[in-house]
């Protein structure tokens, strides 16, 4: 929080292939120590993975970069608790989350789930992380649904809010 002036936000350039800021944003999430092209490699390899399924994989989708939209879609959390101390004691307050931060959150969510699961590749990891996203299911649905029912089971201190 500087005091002077608002920081502006740096403009992130689209990726070369989509040519769409948030598969930009994605990949770079997914890069480890500056590797980009083995995270680009991973993410096109798992939207090529995708539409060669076909079929069951892709659903109502007609290719899998809609596939991968709807998944970030279906992983975006609506609500978010945050701790604030009142009187001497901590609550869980439910606020609305920011549109950025929800994009970030389900990235996040998408990408560290698709690691933690247990598979050959990375590609084949997020493929399937996001053919179950897309169909409201997979670890980062379960995450973003956690995330809302501890909010709802906080909606009392709603009034505390910031």
């Amino acid at each position: 929080m500087p005091r002077r002036r608002e920081i502006e936000k740096r403009e992130i350039l689209p990726d070369p292939v989509y040519n769409d800021q948030v598969v930009a944003k994605f990949i770079n999430k997914m890069m480890y120590d500056g590797r980009k092209a083995s995270a680009e490699k991973n993410f096109y390899g798992a939207i090529e993975t995708i539409e060669k399924r076909g079929g069951s994989s892709l659903g109502t989708f007609k290719t899998g970069i809609e596939l991968f939209k709807a998944a970030l879609e279906n992983a975006r959390p609506l609500l978010e608790v945050k701790s604030r101390r009142i009187g001497g004691a901590n609550y869980q307050i439910p606020v609305e989350v920011r549109p950025e931060r929800r994009q970030a959150l389900a990235i996040r969510w998408v990408i560290e789930s698709a690691r933690s699961r247990t598979g050959k590749s990375m590609r084949e990891k997020l493929a399937a992380e996001l053919v179950d996203a897309s169909q409201k299911k997979g670890s980062a649905i379960k995450k973003r649904e956690e995330v809302h029912k501890m909010a709802e089971a906080n909606k009392a201190f709603a009034h505390f809010r910031f």
